[in-house]
C-alpha cells in the first residue's frame, strides 16, 4: 500500500464568458471565469490567464481559496476587431500551487466570441505595388497603390489622399502623394493610383503607406490607414528572412572571433565572411538584436565530428532577452569530409578535412519584435566546442489550405501522400492535395502523373519531410511524368540525410520530358540537387532556399528551354549552385531561352555559384555569389566533360547582366587555382558571350581568368566574339599561399595553366573597365590572347 494522498487543492475553471455578450468593435470587453478549489486543503493565491486562441489577452489574481469554496474573477480585453475568437482560461499556469490534478486547470466558453462589425468605412492599402518588382540599383522604380473598403459602409465622396514613403531604417529616401477621388463602396477596390518613381539604390528598405482618414470611417478603423511593407533594391535573392553575421555580434563568457583566412577545412575559412565565433568555455555566448520580428531562428554552426566519422549530437541553448528560451539541438552527422578534394568521404583517416558546417532550425514559440536580443550560449549541458557562422531571423506564417478540390493526407507517412496523390489522379472534380502542418516520413520518390496537380504545404517551416534517420543516402522527392505537366508544388520543406556525393539518385525533383512545371517555396537540406532537369521546358522555380546539398542546387541540360529561375538562394552547394549544361546525351536539342534572375550563391564547398555550359540566348541576372571555397562566383565554359554537347550559339548571346562576385574563387583539381570569374575555352564552340554591370570585390587570387583548352599540345576553340561592359574589379592581392604565383592579377590571360596546357587563346573587349587595388591590373604575357580595353 503507498498510502494517503495529502490533502491539497485542486483548482478548475467553469462559466469561461464575456461582457456585453454581443459586443461590436467599439465596445471594451470584459472576460471572466469561475474558480473551483474541488481538493481537501485550502488554496494559496494565485490566478488565471485569459487567452483569445493562442494569444494572451488578460490577467486576473486569485486570491486564496478554502475547500469547497469558488470565486469569480474578470479581466478587462479592451476593443478587438471584428471577427470570432475561441475563448479560453487557464489558472495557476506557473504551477505556484500543488494541487491534486493539474491536468484539469484549462476550460473554454461554450462558444466564441464574435465581435460584430460597426457601420463605418474601412480604407486600407489593398496592393502596393512597383514595377519593376526586383529592381537593381539605377532602375527607375514606379510605385502604386490601390484602395479598399473593408468596411460595412461606403467611404464619403471626394479626395482620398495617398502618401508613399520609402525608409532606409527611419530616414526617409524618397516621398510621393496621389489622391483617389470619388466615393469607394463597402467592399469594393479602386484601380490602381500612381503615385511617381524613385532611382533605385542597394539596400533593404520599407514602403510606408498612410491614406487620409475618410469623414464616413470611424476613429477605432483609422488605426491600419498605414502599413508597412519591405522592399529590396539589390542583386541575389531577396528571402523572407534577415541575416546577421556572428562576427558583427555581440560575443561574451570567452567567446572569440576568429579570422579571416581562405583555408579549406579552416573554421574561419569555410565562414561566410571568412570570419566566425568560437564558443569553447561555458559561458561562452553570441548575441544578435533583431532588425526584425522574428519567432524563428536558422543558424550556421560547427562542432566536431566523432573520433571514427558519421558525427554526434548535441545543443546549445537559446536566450532570448536574457532569459533561456529554448534548447536548439545540433547534430554534426552531415559534415565532416575528409580525404582526396574531388571525391572526399566520412573517415577522418582518409586525409585533411573540408565540409565542416551545416545549419539548425528553431521555431521560438512565439512572436519577438525587432530589437530582441537572441543569444546562443554554451552551457554546461552542451558539452563540446561549438563556432556559430550567422543567423537568420523570419517571422513565419502557416499557408491555409486553398479549399474546395483540395484534399488532405489521412495521416503523415509516405504512404498517406501517395494515396491522396492517386485520389486526386483518379478524381476530375480534385485539382490538388494540401499538406497541412506537420513532419512527414518519405523513404523513396512520390509518383505524379496522369494530370496536373497542386501540391500545396503549409509553408517550408511548418509541412516537413524527413528522410528516414536510421539510413543514409535514401533516394527521396518527386519524379514526374509529361502527363502531369502543368503542376505546382509549393510550401513545404525536404530534409534528407545524404551524408556523400551519389552521382544519380538525390534529386528532389528529378525531371525529365516535362514542361509548364512550377516549385515555389520550397526548402531542401542534406540531399543531392533540389532539381534536376533534362529537358525540361517552360518551367519556373522560385523563392526557394537550398541547403548543404552534396552536387547541384539546381542544374538543367538537355534542351531545357524557356524555363525561369528566380529568387532563390543557395548556401553550401556541393557542385555548381545554379547551372545550364547544354549535353544532348538524353536528346532534347538546345538549352536556350532560359532566364535565371534574382539569385544568391554564397559557401559553395564544390564548384562555382553559377556556371553556364553551352547554349544560346539564356539570361543571367540579378545575380550575388560570395564565399565560394574552391572554384570561381561565375563559370563559363565550353568544356563537355566528356559527354556529347553543344558549345554557344553566336545569336542571341549568352548574357551576364548586375553580377557582384565577393570573396570568391579557390584551388581545386591539384594545382588549378580559380579566379571570380572563369572564362574556359575548351572542346566546344566558345562565343557569344556578353557580361554587363560586373563587380568583382576582393577575389581569392584573381578577378577574371581567360584560359583555354589543349589536347595533345594544340588548343581547342577559341575565346571569341566575347565583350565585358562596366567591369570593376578591386582587392586582387597576392594569397600568400601556395598558390601565391597565381594571385594578385585583376585580369590574367593564363599562360601555362597546368602540365600539358597551354596559354589563352582568342580575344575579349572591355568597354568602360575599372581596376583598383589590386597587385597587378592586368597580367598577359600570352602572344595568343588580346585584351581590348576601350
Amino acid at each position: 500500500m503507498l498510502g494517503v494522498p495529502a490533502p491539497n487543492p485542486d483548482l478548475t475553471l467553469s462559466n469561461v464568458s464575456w461582457t456585453p455578450t454581443s459586443p461590436v468593435e467599439t465596445d471594451a470587453i470584459t472576460v471572466r471565469a469561475t474558480v473551483n478549489n474541488g481538493g481537501t486543503a485550502g488554496s494559496a493565491a494565485t490566478d488565471v490567464n485569459f487567452y483569445l486562441g493562442t494569444t494572451k489577452v488578460g490577467t486576473a489574481a486569485v486570491g486564496a481559496l478554502a475547500a469547497g469554496a469558488s470565486t469569480t474573477v474578470s479581466a478587462s480585453i479592451g476593443t478587438r476587431d471584428a471577427g470570432s475568437y475561441a475563448l479560453s482560461a487557464k489558472v495557476d499556469e506557473a504551477n505556484s500551487v500543488i494541487e491534486q490534478n493539474d491536468g484539469n486547470n484549462t476550460a473554454a466558453a461554450s462558444g466564441p466570441l464574435v465581435v460584430t462589425p460597426v457601420a463605418s468605412s474601412d480604407l486600407v492599402a489593398a496592393a502596393v505595388n512597383w514595377t519593376p518588382g526586383n529592381p537593381s540599383a539605377g532602375n527607375s522604380v514606379a510605385f502604386s497603390v490601390s484602395l479598399k473598403n473593408q468596411g460595412s459602409v461606403a467611404s464619403a465622396s471626394g479626395a482620398h489622399g495617398i502618401t508613399l514613403t520609402v525608409l532606409n531604417g527611419s530616414s526617409a529616401v524618397a516621398t510621393m502623394t496621389g489622391t483617389y477621388n470619388g466615393s469607394i463602396a463597402a467592399g469594393a477596390t479602386t484601380p490602381a493610383v500612381a503615385l511617381g518613381n524613385w532611382t533605385a539604390v542597394n539596400g533593404r528598405y520599407t514602403v510606408r503607406v498612410v491614406l487620409a482618414d475618410d469623414a464616413n470611417e470611424l476613429p477605432v478603423k483609422r488605426t491600419n490607414n498605414t502599413s508597412e511593407r519591405p522592399f529590396f533594391v539589390g542583386r541575389g535573392a531577396n528571402m523572407p528572412y534577415d541575416h546577421l553575421e556572428a562576427e558583427d555580434a555581440t560575443v561574451g563568457g570567452g567567446a572569440s572571433v576568429i579570422g579571416p583566412n581562405r583555408t579549406i577545412g579552416d573554421l574561419a575559412g569555410e565562414a561566410s565572411g571568412r570570419r566566425a565565433v568560437t564558443l569553447g568555455a561555458n559561458g561562452a555566448y553570441v548575441e544578435f538584436t533583431t532588425r526584425a520580428s522574428t519567432n524563428t531562428l536558422v543558424t550556421r554552426f560547427s562542432m566536431p565530428d566523432s573520433s571514427g566519422g558519421g558525427g554526434q549530437t548535441s545543443s546549445i541553448s537559446v536566450y532570448v532577452n536574457g532569459s533561456f528560451a529554448k534548447t536548439l539541438p545540433l547534430t554534426s552527422k552531415y559534415a565532416w569530409l575528409y580525404g582526396a578534394e574531388a571525391s572526399p568521404n566520412n573517415s577522418p583517416g582518409s586525409g585533411p578535412a573540408r565540409h565542416i558546417y551545416d545549419e539548425a532550425n528553431l521555431m521560438l514559440g512565439q512572436t519577438y519584435p525587432a530589437g530582441t536580443k537572441i543569444r546562443l550560449q554554451k552551457d554546461p549541458a552542451n558539452s563540446l566546442t561549438y563556432t556559430i557562422d550567422f543567423l537568420d531571423t523570419e517571422a513565419a506564417t502557416p499557408v491555409p489550405n486553398p479549399g474546395a478540390g483540395f484534399v488532405t493526407p489521412a495521416g503523415f507517412s509516405h504512404q498517406d501522400v501517395q494515396n491522396a496523390f492517386d485520389q486526386v489522379r483518379q478524381n476530375s472534380n480534385l485539382q490538388g492535395v494540401y499538406l497541412p502542418a506537420g513532419d512527414y516520413d518519405t523513404s523513396s520518390k512520390f509518383q505524379v502523373y496522369g494530370k496536373a496537380v497542386k501540391v500545396v504545404g503549409a509553408g517550408p517551416w511548418f509541412t516537413r519531410f524527413h528522410a528516414p534517420t536510421t539510413q543514409d543516402n535514401t533516394d527521396v522527392g518527386f519524379r514526374s511524368e509529361a502527363s502531369a505537366n502543368g503542376s505546382t508544388f509549393s510550401g513545404f520543406a525536404y530534409f534528407g540525410n545524404y551524408t556523400s556525393r551519389i552521382d544519380g539518385p538525390g534529386k528532389v525533383f528529378d525531371f525529365s520530358g516535362t514542361a509548364n512545371m512550377t516549385i515555389d517555396n520550397i526548402w531542401v537540406e542534406h540531399m543531392v540537387c533540389l532539381y534536376w532537369g533534362s529537358n525540361t521546358d517552360t518551367s519556373t522555380i522560385k523563392n526557394s532556399r537550398i541547403r548543404d546539398t552534396f552536387a547541384d542546387g539546381i542544374n538543367m541540360t538537355n534542351g531545357s528551354a524557356g524555363n525561369t529561375v528566380s529568387n532563390n538562394d543557395a548556401r553550401s552547394t556541393g557542385d555548381d549552385s545554379f547551372a545550364l549544361f547544354n549535353a544532348t546525351d538524353n536528346g532534347g536539342g538546345e538549352v536556350r531561352d532560359n532566364v535565371f534572375e534574382n539569385l544568391s550563391a554564397t559557401l559553395t564547398w564544390r564548384a562555382a555559384g553559377f556556371a553556364v555550359y553551352g547554349g544560346t540566348n539564356n539570361v543571367f541576372r540579378n545575380l550575388y555569389a560570395a564565399d565560394m571555397l574552391t572554384y570561381p562566383g561565375i563559370t563559363i565554359s565550353s568544356l563537355d566533360f566528356g559527354i556529347p554537347m553543344n558549345g554557344f550559339g553566336a545569336t542571341p548571346p549568352t548574357q551576364f547582366q548586375n553580377v557582384s562576385v565577393v570573396r570568391s574563387g579557390g584551388h581545386f583539381w591539384g594545382n588549378q587555382a580559380f579566379p571570380a570569374v572563369w572564362i574556359f575555352s575548351a572542346s566546344k564552340i566558345f562565343q557569344g558571350i556578353r557580361v554587363n554591370d560586373l563587380d568583382i570585390v576582393d577575389p581569392t587570387y584573381s578577378g577574371i581568368m581567360f584560359q583555354t583548352n589543349y589536347v595533345g599540345g594544340r588548343p581547342q576553340f577559341p575565346v571569341a566574339d566575347t565583350v565585358f561592359t562596366n567591369t570593376t574589379i578591386s582587392g586582387a592581392r597576392k594569397s600568400g599561399d601556395a598558390f601565391d604565383a597565381k594571385s594578385g592579377f585583376g585580369i590574367w590571360a593564363n599562360e601555362l595553366p597546368e602540365p600539358g596546357q597551354g596559354p589563352a587563346v582568342g580575344s575579349v573587349t572591355f568597354n568602360n573597365l575599372t581596376l583598383t587595388n589590386n597587385t597587378k591590373d592586368i597580367q598577359n604575357t600570352t602572344t595568343t590572347f588580346t585584351i581590348n580595353r576601350n
